[in-house]
């Protein structure tokens, strides 16, 4: 619900907001400019010395105004011609003629009211509201991704666009709120749905003297008033003993009888029109110029919001797969409720989905995230779970186990869990589990106990269908068909060999583009041949005759001009099988999946990669491209050196071009039969050092070698008064575990 708040009000309004952000930004440009060019002013003056030196400069003077800036424009008539002079406050000399920006006049127009007038003004107005539900909407939704307000601060992790559409958020969130607040305060007020306090302002006074005006100079009231805290002064018309002056400070208003120089019918300004002037300042910089040029950048933020915005929001909906018929959460009989990570789970859902609908039913799919306190004609609810890594909830997951402990009834209609897992992982399909258990201890009732498919398999799926069915008397034909995912054909360009001899191949692989690929206009201005990615990211191999993909970490960038992977050979492993197979100018099917949650943090602090096996491969990705030579401590672990030392010369080579600062490797079938964690052990205190310099920790290996690991480091750890799961919510501890 939050992300639809945010998301479709912002797909609404993009261009909306984006023009009223980016004439913002110019508007705060010109305070600071009109501050420069003023010739500024002094305490030391009053007011009826500078109107006295107006007067004797200008005859026809009508008013005085003072600018925001400083500026003092003289506004007055040479015969029945009108002027406006730039004047020196000190001495009523001329400095220019006061012409407004035509630019600025433009631009203030199309800020305003799009040209548009009171519909204009309307729209704007809407624009500024939506930019204060886009925040508001936008620091919760980035709050709950990080884990609650206390983590609002905490690294983000994510793709390039979704996270740098968060960082800047994060940044810009404080100059938008006020902007948007200050913009819809005033459109309010503009249409006078709030007062602005010029209703406030005194009468003219019954009776003056209407006698001979004394010397402006003499006038007490103009005499005690600093041209500091002057607005406007306006003349008496000429001639017209009736009349007076109508003085206007930043404190209120009154008139100033031009013979006896008496104050008559002063009024302080109300609070109403205090608060008005303070949010017109706010909003415009009108008076406060350094704060204007703090919230133009916060704007010019905002283009790049709803672009990021538009992009994030069409990968979503192309990513997730189209289900028709698909009723309301509140109309339908059946729900069914979808955790995936990766979206492959949801094809799963469409199929079951496809079926009951087939089959008579009303049925309604959605994201576990969505769950609903209620749902008035549910006759059942599936729940298709996958496990994000060992146990995790994803993605459209995460807020589900919390939802359902605020809900406090149980419903009258069963559920029942189908989870989706891999059974290498040691808590296969962990996070159904979960869900199942949390269910039961809130006394939803099941109608059946939880199943489990094990590497999306059809056939168990099939299964699990034909089982469902005759429980809710309904016969379900599941067939699922995986949708093959969108594959670009490479070429091994080379192969580097280990640990034949010892009948334990483990392969370096290096793969281009194959001719004819990636040929488009953008790959060939920016010379790419390959699709983006990052050491640390996966690519999903095809093997021949499967369209299920196989994932392998990526030992490359796509600035490095190929794609790495180490591979080794699995006993009756189909896909690892088939690239040991491999020969150069051999190709294959494969597509690269982003992995941003296992990359390295910006910055100088030092990184301390641990990996064994075919796991220091994006290790050694992030060696490569360490171009800035910051402190990098790489442990490495193998069976034997003679056989198992991948990267042996590339990594002299980064030790000597001080890419490496240091090795340490361990060799648990050599002399001193010692893993990885028996090194960080030995290597406690300098682990404590680098560690309290808010060093990050990368593991990338098997599990049993990374269970290991932080078994080691809890001891590490220990005299700092930290643990492995604090630096994982501080992002300081990150692993790809297989």
């Amino acid at each position: 619900m939050l992300r639809h708040l945010h998301s479709i009000p912002g797909l609404i309004v993009a261009l909306v907001v984006t023009v009223i952000a980016a004439t913002g930004a110019m508007l705060a440009v010109l305070p600071a400019w009109e501050h420069a060019r003023s010739a500024g002013s002094s305490s030391a003056i009053s007011v009826a010395g500078l109107a006295e030196a107006v007067a004797e400069k200008y005859p026809g003077v009508e008013r005085i105004e003072r600018k925001p800036s400083g500026a003092v424009v003289v506004y007055y008539f040479e015969g029945d011609v009108p002027g406006a002079d730039v004047v020196d406050p000190r001495t009523g000399d001329k400095i220019e003629p006061y012409e407004p920006s035509g630019f600025a006049r433009t631009v203030t127009q199309l800020h305003r009211s799009f040209f548009a007038g009171n519909a204009g003004r309307v729209t704007a107005g809407v624009g500024a509201a939506a930019m204060l539900l886009l925040s508001i909407t936008g620091i919760m939704l980035l709050a709950s991704r990080l884990g609650g307000w206390r983590k609002l601060f905490s690294p983000i992790r994510g793709d390039g666009i979704r996270r740098w559409h968060a960082e800047l958020g994060r940044l810009a969130l404080p100059g938008l709120t006020v902007s948007a607040l200050t913009g819809l305060y005033m459109s309010l007020a503009t249409f006078g749905m709030i007062s602005d306090g010029s209703d406030a302002e005194p009468d003219f006074p019954d009776a003056v003297a209407g006698t001979e005006a004394m010397a402006i100079s003499d006038i007490a009231p103009l005499k005690a008033t600093s041209i500091d805290n002057l607005r406007e002064l306006r003349f008496p018309y000429q001639g017209d003993l009736n009349d007076a002056f109508t003085l206007t400070t930043a404190d209120g208003m009154g008139y100033v009888d031009q013979a006896t120089g008496e104050l008559l019918n002063y009024m302080p300004n109300g609070m109403v029109k205090t608060v008005y002037e303070t949010i017109f300042m706010l909003h415009t910089g009108q008076g406060l110029w350094w704060f204007a040029l703090l919230l133009g950048p916060s704007a010019l933020a905002v283009p790049f919001f709803a672009a990021t915005g538009v992009l994030i929001w069409w990968r979503r909906r192309a990513a997730t797969p189209k289900i028709a018929d698909n009723h309301g959460a509140q109309s339908a009989d059946t729900v069914i409720l979808v955790g995936s990570e990766g979206n492959t789970t949801w094809g799963f859902a469409k199929t079951l989905h496809e079926a009951l609908t087939a089959a008579g039913h009303k049925v309604h799919t959605g994201a576990m995230n969505d769950l609903a306190k209620s749902y008035k004609h549910a006759e059942r609810m599936f729940v298709l779970a996958a496990t994000y890594g060992d146990g995790a909830a994803p993605a459209s997951a995460r807020q589900f186990l919390d939802k359902l402990e605020a809900i406090t009834t149980a419903p009258a209609f069963p559920v029942a869990v189908l989870g989706f897992g891999d059974r290498q992982f040691p808590r296969f399909c962990g996070f159904a589990r979960d869900v199942e258990e949390a269910l039961v201890a809130k006394g939803w009732r099941q109608f059946a106990p939880i199943a489990t498919i094990d590497r999306q398999s059809a056939q168990e799926f099939a299964r699990w269908g034909d089982e469902i069915g005759q429980r809710i008397g309904t016969p379900l034909s599941l067939v699922h068909v995986a949708a093959r995912p969108k594959t670009a054909r490479m070429v091994l360009v080379e192969r580097i060999d280990y640990g034949t001899k010892v009948q334990a191949p483990t392969s370096v692989l290096r793969f281009a583009a194959a001719q004819g690929e990636r040929k488009g206009l953008l790959a060939r201005l920016f010379r790419r041949s390959l699709p983006r990615f990052h050491a640390g990211d996966l690519v999903g191999i095809l093997p021949p005759g499967s369209d299920l993909p196989r994932f392998y970490s990526l030992a490359s960038s796509s600035r490095d001009g190929v794609l790495e992977i180490c591979v080794r050979k699995q006993p009756g492993g189909l896909c690892s099988g088939y690239l040991h197979g491999l020969r150069p100018g051999d190709a294959i099917e494969a597509f690269v999946k982003p992995n941003p949650a296992f990359r390295p943090r910006r910055g100088k602090e030092p990184l301390i990669l641990i990996g064994a096996g075919t796991g220091i491969g994006p290790l050694t990705g992030f060696i490569r491209n360490n171009s800035g030579r910051r402190p990098i401590h790489l442990y490495f672990g193998g069976r034997s050196p003679n056989s198992d030392f991948l990267y042996r010369e590339d990594l002299r080579m980064w030790l000597t071009d001080r890419r490496l600062s240091g090795v340490r490797t361990a060799f648990s079938r050599s002399e001193e039969r010692a893993y990885v964690q028996h090194k960080l052990a030995a290597d406690a205190d300098v682990l404590r050092h680098m560690i309290s310099r808010g060093a990050q920790v990368m593991v990338c290996g098997g599990r049993d070698m990374a269970q290991g690991v932080v078994a080691a480091l809890e001891k590490v750890l220990h005299p700092l008064g930290l643990d492995v799961g604090t630096l994982k919510e501080q992002g300081l501890y990150v692993e790809d575990v297989y």
